[in-house]
């Protein structure tokens, strides 16, 4: 079961339910081809740890913050030096996708002019969609010179994203799209994670399940 908290700002009712701390463990399962198509190519795999964040200051969007670690193969001492020690970071925002007007912030620093739009639930309700959920935008940038801008959905529990935009830098490896699917199960919250890299199609790359830990 699930509870959707009513004193968080109106257009993020829909996704208070991931608003918190939340640890937990996940595996990465991803197979790059040979490039000539001669072989099987390389599966990589491996554990890791994973602490997720979901916070917001008062405003309509959800603040993001999500850190990695590999966890030592099996055998291995995770004091050894040979044991992995590689981190990963991400952080970005969540919203509910709509127009912004006059009354919402920005760009950059620009003020607001008039009442906030959208501060009760009527007014939010209006923007459910035609599937029954509410459509929504994610941005999120990682350490390594690539930003994603993710497109979906918020319908109860389970949140589908797709990106509809990818940048990258000149020096970051290849990252071409991705798809991430969230969903609340028996309390803890599950995430795979699908991503087209490396000059691979969109395949299976990693995936975990997290307990609110606050």
């Amino acid at each position: 079961m699930f509870a959707f908290d009513s004193s968080v700002p109106a257009e993020l009712v829909p996704l208070s339910w991931l608003i918190g701390v939340w640890e937990g463990t996940g595996v990465i399962d991803y197979v790059v081809d040979a490039a000539d198509g001669s072989g099987p190519g390389v599966h990589r795999t491996a554990e890791f740890g994973q602490r997720i964040s979901f916070s917001h200051d008062g405003l309509p969007y959800l603040d993001y913050a999500s850190a990695t670690w590999l966890l030592p193969a099996p055998g291995e001492d995770a004091a050894d030096d040979a044991a992995p020690v590689a981190h990963v970071a991400e952080s970005g925002y969540w919203r509910l996708h709509r127009p912004l007007g006059d009354a919402d912030p920005g760009p950059g620093m620009l003020p607001g002019v008039g009442p906030r739009p959208y501060a009760t639930a009527d007014e939010v309700e209006a923007l459910r969609n035609a599937d029954g959920g509410f459509d929504i935008e994610v941005a999120i940038v990682h350490p390594t010179g690539v930003s994603e801008f993710y497109l979906g959905q918020v319908k109860g529990p389970r949140i589908d994203l797709g990106t509809d935009a990818v940048v990258r830098s000149e020096t970051a490896k290849h990252y071409a799209a991705a798809t991430r699917l969230y969903g609340l199960v028996e309390g803890h919250l599950l995430w795979a994670w699908d991503m087209a890299a490396l000059g691979q199609d969109l395949r299976t790359h990693a995936s975990a399940r997290l307990a609110r830990v606050d």
